[in-house]
């Protein structure tokens, strides 16, 4: 966005600059002609009036030597044309006489006109500066006399002025537009402070506030505004955890006092009464496992990681050993870690305990949704940026559309409802991932299956 607006301030900078500087450059060239042209124009109505007076052969002849000695020491070509056309006297390129803008000047002079300016002459330009002044005596034109002056000094000159003038346009563009910078950056450093501070709370970090900024009075009055949005949000956040946290607290000593009352009437039920009273039983047991995770995704935002180097392989190694009598139960596969000899480092900065319960969240997952006979993977991969953990099961797996919402509270895939879950499972664990610094992203395998990566970041150092 700076980028554009200093471009459009740059723009009518040079707009502005050049309806300033086209009519100032045509002033400076008319002002030189113009000096030049009444200095011609004095010069020949001089000779005009030695012509005048050159009635005997005698003034002719001292009229020619003025003509020679005026062309010798200024390189002017200066003749006086009789009305007949014939030449009384000329000095210089006689071939000048012959110009088609000459014999024009020379026409008009003829006719009794004094010549006027000729049009702006420009550095590129190759005319001469012609002047005719009529000779007239009694009331007639007996003669026109005319110079024609070579404008190559009134070229370079004009020139010159004109570079002058283009080095100080630019030399005004670039203070211009460093001052357009200046001006881009003040005016819309509120709008990247917002920038980052909005990235930052829809990154989760609620406590993302704008500090004291430069700019003008409308963004500083938005960036106050802003201020007392992220608050609200961050208080109506809070609340929200805060209710979800106590509902779940309060309401697990009335299920628990349920379950027990029921399992006092169950107490000599048989048949089909027993049949329902065992999954009105398992509804209970249900909600209060909801509960509990519940519970423990409102506590997830208050944990403090507190990240170690961390051997991925031993901590892996442990859950694996820890969930395989469950996956033994169920009929499902779960091999340790593939032996190397020697292991690769894998050594990672996070927080080992929020690590392993988000690791316990994801083999739960697999576990419950890998059919018997299947089998989960485990790898651990290293890279010079990050350690990833994944875990491969053979289950069902999920479709792009699902991929997209897998993680998300509450959400449970349609082919999966009739196995028990709440849809939080994946959505603590990314919570808890993402408060140690790691990442957790979800892809689907062929034939079929899900699998799941936990990116653990490495120290800046590395090593074991």
């Amino acid at each position: 966005m700076r980028t554009r607006l200093v471009v459009l301030l740059t723009l009518l900078i040079g707009c502005v600059l050049a309806a300033l500087s086209v009519p100032f450059g045509r002033s400076i060239a008319a002002g030189r002609q113009q000096e030049m042209f009444v200095d011609r124009l004095q010069d020949t109505s001089q000779f005009a009036a030695i012509a005048q007076q050159a009635t005997t052969s005698v003034a002719q002849e001292a009229l020619r030597d003025d003509l020679e000695r005026y062309a010798d020491l200024y390189g002017i070509t200066v003749a006086v044309v009789g009305r007949g056309g014939t030449t009384w006297a000329i000095s210089g390129a006689l071939a000048d006489l012959d110009r088609d803008d000459v014999v024009e000047r020379i026409r008009q002079a003829a006719a009794g006109h004094q010549s006027t300016a000729p049009p702006t002459i420009w550095p590129w330009s190759d005319r001469p500066i012609v002047v005719a002044v009529p000779v007239i005596r009694g009331d007639n034109v007996v003669a026109v006399a005319v110079t024609v002056s070579v404008a190559a000094r009134l070229r370079v000159s004009v020139g010159r002025d004109l570079l002058l003038l283009f080095v100080a346009d630019l030399a005004a563009m670039v203070l211009l537009g460093a001052a357009a910078t200046r001006l881009a950056t003040w005016v819309l450093r509120p709008v990247y402070v917002l920038d980052a501070a909005a990235r930052r709370i829809s990154s989760g970090d609620l406590t993302a506030r704008i500090g004291g900024v430069t700019g003008p009075v409308e963004l500083r009055r938005l960036s106050t505004t802003f201020n007392g949005m992220a608050q609200a949000v961050d208080l109506a956040m809070q609340r929200q955890q805060a209710f979800v946290a106590d509902a779940s607290h309060q309401l697990r000593n009335p299920l628990v006092a349920l379950v027990l009352r029921l399992e006092a009437l169950g107490m000599g039920l048989d048949g089909q009464q027993r049949q329902q009273f065992d999954l009105a039983r398992d509804e209970a047991v249900r909600l209060g496992e909801i509960l509990d995770e519940l519970l423990e995704l409102a506590t997830v935002v208050h944990v403090t990681a507190r990240p170690v180097r961390t051997d991925v392989h031993d901590l892996v190694g442990g859950r694996i050993a820890a969930w395989r009598p469950l996956a033994d139960r169920r009929g499902v596969r779960l091999p340790g870690l593939p032996a190397t000899e020697p292991a690769p480092a894998a050594v990672a900065l996070v927080d080992p305990i929020l690590v392993s319960s988000a690791l316990d969240a994801v083999l739960d997952n697999a576990v419950k949704f890998t059919p018997g006979g299947g089998q989960i993977t485990v790898a651990v991969t290293s890279t010079a940026a990050a350690v990833d953990v994944e875990v491969t099961d053979s289950g069902p797996g999920l479709s792009e559309d699902d991929l997209a919402h897998v993680g998300d509270r509450f959400w449970r895939s349609a082919a999966s409802q009739n196995i028990p879950g709440s849809g939080l499972g994946l959505s603590i664990a990314r919570a808890l991932l993402e408060t140690t610094g790691a990442t957790l992203a979800f892809a689907g395998v062929e034939p079929h299956g899900l699998c799941v990566t936990i990116r653990l970041p490495r120290p800046a150092g590395g090593g074991a």
